[in-house]
């Protein structure tokens, strides 16, 4: 399994000398299997560069969505596979309680904020609701499970050559704890443990220092380094990999709150800090 960080961000920062290494695009990850399947993983600002590098490469193209909020779908419009009309894409994602996923995407991708409407494409373009049973795209077995963050919101966890291959799970917005005095719980009480158990590779969301979420931010979402350690190890996790950066931080804002946090709680495992660019090989 072959994985790329395209975009790790929460939110659309402006790219300057300041944010060099971790980058200014929104959520997006690519993941190759050793059969050539490809699966895209968000649709942020970070699925434009991927898309370009992506066209006319195949015929087949995965995009799984955790959720519709704009800095996770910003890029759907911009990406070059969806103008190619010898393409095939799915689009994996949540419907709400009113609305199915056609709906919800067509808000987007119609007419104000967008030119032309989704069934004007020149793609093929499939829809797949999920939460749902877990599924096969290729060589990856795909399970999904509703986790804690405003508006519906999956997590997926893809094992490749299921069940004896690596797992990734991708929790890019999660709030484990929402404000727990004690955390964690147990498993069964915990959000998306039944998803990151014993992965090999945990992309989570880590926005906060625990000062600022407790302080501010209790309810968003989003999860501190200090929550997102402990859920790992909750989960038993292989390696944790940090994601979803707030557009103020500037790289080095991100590397002190990194260590800081490490310091105060070291983990059991490793915690590699995502960067746009940055390559993960699971075999």
């Amino acid at each position: 399994m072959h994985i790329k960080l395209w975009g790790t961000r929460g939110s659309l920062a402006t790219p300057d000398l300041e944010m060099a290494r971790y980058g200014g695009n929104t959520a997006c990850v690519e993941i190759r299997g050793s059969q050539g399947t490809v699966l895209v993983l968000d649709a942020g600002t970070g699925i434009r560069p991927l898309g370009n590098a992506l066209l006319h490469a195949r015929s087949r193209l995965d995009i799984l969505l955790t959720h519709l909020h704009m800095d996770h779908i910003q890029g759907l419009g911009f990406f070059a596979p969806i103008f190619d009309p010898e393409m095939e894409i799915h689009i994996w994602g949540p419907a709400s309680t009113t609305l199915n996923l056609l709906s919800r995407i067509t808000r987007y991708l119609s007419p104000p904020l967008f030119p032309i409407r989704i069934n004007e494409l020149p793609s093929d373009i499939v829809l797949h609701e999920v939460p749902c049973p877990a599924f096969d795209i290729g060589e990856f077995h795909v399970q999904t499970m509703l986790i804690c963050h405003p508006g519906p919101t999956v997590g997926y966890r893809i094992t490749e050559n299921h069940p004896h291959g690596p797992t990734l799970t991708y929790l890019p917005d999660h709030e484990p704890a929402l404000g727990l005095g004690r955390f964690p719980l147990s498993p069964d009480w915990t959000s998306g443990h039944a998803l990151a158990a014993n992965a090999d590779l945990l992309i989570h969301d880590t926005q906060y220092t625990h000062e600022q979420y407790r302080a501010r931010h209790v309810g968003w979402g989003h999860s501190s380094l200090t929550d997102a350690f402990k859920f790992g190890a909750l989960a038993g996790v292989k390696e944790l990999v940090t994601f979803h950066y707030d557009p103020a931080h500037n790289d080095a804002t991100i590397d002190h709150m990194i260590t800081a946090a490490i310091e105060a709680n070291p983990p059991a495992f490793p915690v590699t800090p995502g960067h746009e660019g940055q390559v993960f090989v699971l075999t």
